[in-house]
């Protein structure tokens, strides 16, 4: 079983509690004297805790996504600059279907040479009969850090949010596409650097990939993002940077829109990738950007909203914000920020289109 999948959790989690039964049972009809009955109970206890421990952790990890994989836990894994030579040649992948409807592969892009886990769900009307010919916009999720491409599935409770947004005519059928962020295990706040092009990959290497095995609307207007935390301030800059990939953005609680000195110490690096710069030396971009956050939420102030929405003032950039009165920097709050963003995502990207 994988280590962030529902059922290694559940699994624990029975275990758990068996431990926890076995003991009650078993506490008083352990044979022999005393030093070998209370030795007995003490390494019970330690079981029941041992279990309670690793369910516990387990939930954690499929939360925040420490770990992706048993080798990412273990140490086994190659790495970045190892699986440069080994694993998936570049450009080609082969998705397999998941118990939970969702494909998965593990791929490298042809142009940043970085490999990581890209999962997509395609809605129910991509297979409805009449429906092969018919081409479906793509929605880019960007989760944050640390996370994982499952952070959707698991604690995002994506696909059904948008299934539901969608039976209700609130939101359009997407193909999501869930990309990893930090390939190689390190956040460069989707920025290409000298060692791992990040923003390649998510703006090239995926779409590229997506686009060949599924059915996309070609250009912009067929493809957008949304993100959480780091996530959002990915979604905030990439299609400012990509106007030609990506028609609008929805950032969900960003990150401070004027960079991380912590992810990247370079000033001059740091800055140009910032959304907040991006936007004030953007002209005529027909791209659309969807920024929300809380007021209680210290990691996300109200204040930067303000303050890129002026910055856009001149750059043809179509920036709509939103405040909800309270709500921490989670997933609870991010889902509560669902129904605008995925609603105002779908008038700003294409419907599906047939022939």
């Amino acid at each position: 079983m994988e280590l962030t999948s529902t059922s290694f959790l559940a699994t624990l989690i029975v275990v758990a509690a068996l431990a926890v039964l076995g003991a009650l049972l078993l506490w008083n009809r352990v044979p022999g004297p005393g030093w070998v009955r209370w030795p007995a109970r003490l390494a019970m206890i330690a079981l029941c805790q041992l279990t309670a421990i690793c369910a516990v952790a387990t939930w954690i990890n499929g939360s925040y996504g420490l770990y992706s994989s048993w080798e990412d836990l273990l140490g086994t894994g190659t790495g970045q600059n190892a699986s440069a030579m080994t694993g998936p040649p570049p450009g080609r992948a082969t998705f397999t279907l998941g118990g939970d409807g969702t494909r998965s592969t593990y791929f490298r892009g042809s142009r940043s040479k970085l490999a990581g886990q890209v999962i997509v769900w395609t809605p129910p009307e991509y297979d409805a009969p009449g429906a092969d010919r018919t081409r479906f916009p793509v929605l880019m999720l960007l989760h944050g850090y640390p996370g994982s491409p499952r952070s959707w599935i698991d604690v995002g409770g994506m696909p059904g949010a948008l299934e539901q947004l969608v039976r209700l005519g609130a939101a359009s059928p997407f193909i999501l596409v869930m990309p990893e962020l930090y390939p190689g295990g390190v956040n460069t706040d989707c920025t290409d650097t000298p060692r791992r092009k990040l923003a390649d990959w998510l703006a090239r290497d995926v779409p590229e990939l997506v686009a060949k095995k599924f059915r996309t609307l070609a250009g912009p207007g067929g493809w957008g993002l949304m993100g959480i935390s780091t996530g959002a301030f990915c979604a905030a800059k990439l299609p400012l940077q990509y106007p030609r990939v990506f028609r609008a953005g929805a950032a969900l609680d960003p990150d401070p829109l004027t960079g991380d000195p912590d992810v990247l110490t370079d000033p001059v690096l740091r800055e140009r990738n910032s959304p907040m710069w991006l936007v004030a030396h953007t002209k005529k971009a027909d791209v659309g950007l969807f920024l929300a956050t809380s007021a209680q939420d210290k990691d996300s102030p109200v204040k930067q909203l303000a303050a890129f929405a002026k910055a856009a003032e001149g750059s043809g950039v179509r920036v709509k914000t939103l405040v909800r009165p309270e709500g921490g920097h989670n997933f609870q709050t991010w889902t509560g920020m669902y129904p605008d963003a995925l609603g105002w995502l779908s008038t700003e990207i294409s419907p599906p289109r047939g022939p």
